[in-house]
């Protein structure tokens, strides 16, 4: 699986906390080893490697602190999000947020989110069926954190009716959920669940933008289609690309994403038929038309924003790409 940029700032957020409580990242990693050669011992389906679930539960361990996943949730920024975070920021509504996070989902989050109807509302499920019971309890409790956090980001307040359930008995630090997440928790329910009354489903979101939402959007379903319609390599790279859109990565950078050297990269890259300039100019294309057909942004403001010194070099690139010049393909987007 693909380490994303909040996977690496969950994991940065809690080695910070873990170096409150006195314990070293070194001390964290030795004994999720040691956990994951037990756990692969006794069942042989596991595979000892990198498991996140081991490395939260050992983290929660030797801190010695059960609120440790519902404070690291809090401390996830929603820039933490990459391109899928300005899509929510841009959102009208809560209704259409839900709606990106049950498409995108898949691209930024392990475990992922389901919904269900509900007479009264909207069910957001927590779709986690890996780890422990302790494990689960835990993964539960920084995801919807997390999503509390992205709540706060996006609303600015609590959601008046919002109620969290969890499928798990009463920890003794319950007290910590209401405070942390801003809604009225039960226990003992046969999900994991958010429930939304139907009154909040449009509340409108602070930071709202459509012309902005139009572009985040597709740059998310980019990466979406990006899953299954491209090599893994060339899929891990669009997606650091086009969440690195304004900024783009060098190839140095992507290399150490991936942890991995550029020689392997390029490697892997040319068994999947494509290089890391093409799959930059592929990127830079997709976002050049996009800002062209739904945005009123200048040709120069465009080329800005991918990164051309000169708007002329610009507009070079886009006529080898497209063979036509961007204002041609402005006044007719879809030809």
């Amino acid at each position: 699986m693909r380490t994303s940029q909040i996977q690496r700032d969950v994991f940065t957020h809690l080695i910070a906390e873990l170096k409150k409580a006195g314990v070293t990242a070194e001390q964290l990693l030795h004994q999720s080893q040691l956990r994951e050669q037990t756990a692969s011992n006794s069942d042989q389906t596991l595979t000892p490697g990198n498991n996140p679930l081991i490395t939260l539960e050992t983290a929660v361990t030797l801190a010695g602190d059960p609120t440790l996943a519902l404070r690291l949730g809090q401390q996830i920024g929603i820039e933490s999000y990459g391109t899928f975070g300005f899509a929510l920021l841009s959102c009208a509504t809560l209704r259409e947020s839900i709606e990106l996070l049950l498409r995108y989902g898949k691209v930024f989050f392990n475990p992922g989110w389901l919904s269900q109807d509900h007479d009264k509302g909207l069910l957001l499920r927590l779709d986690l069926n890996r780890g422990t019971p302790a494990q689960q309890q835990i993964v539960a409790e920084l995801c919807f954190s997390q999503l509390a956090s992205i709540g706060n980001s996006l609303f600015r307040r609590h959601l008046e009716g919002a109620q969290i359930s969890f499928s798990y008995a009463k920890p003794a630090h319950a007290s910590s959920y209401k405070m942390i997440l801003g809604a009225e928790v039960t226990f003992e329910s046969e999900h994991s669940e958010l429930f939304l009354p139907t009154h909040v489903l449009e509340t409108a979101v602070k930071t709202a933008n459509i012309s902005d939402h139009v572009v985040f959007h597709q740059q998310c379903e980019e990466m979406l289609l990006g899953l299954d319609r491209v090599g893994k390599a060339t899929a891990d790279v669009r997606q650091l690309l086009i969440q690195s859109a304004g900024d783009f990565l060098t190839i140095e950078q992507v290399a150490e994403r991936l942890h991995i050297s550029q020689r392997t990269l390029r490697r892997r890259l040319k068994a999947e038929s494509t290089n890391f300039r093409s799959t930059l100019d592929e990127i830079r294309d997709l976002l050049a038309k996009e800002y062209l057909a739904k945005t009123e942004l200048t040709v120069a403001e465009i080329a800005h924003l991918l990164e051309y010194s000169e708007t002329v070099n610009f507009r070079r690139a886009f006529g080898r790409w497209n063979g036509i010049a961007p204002n041609t393909y402005r006044q007719n987007p879809h030809g």
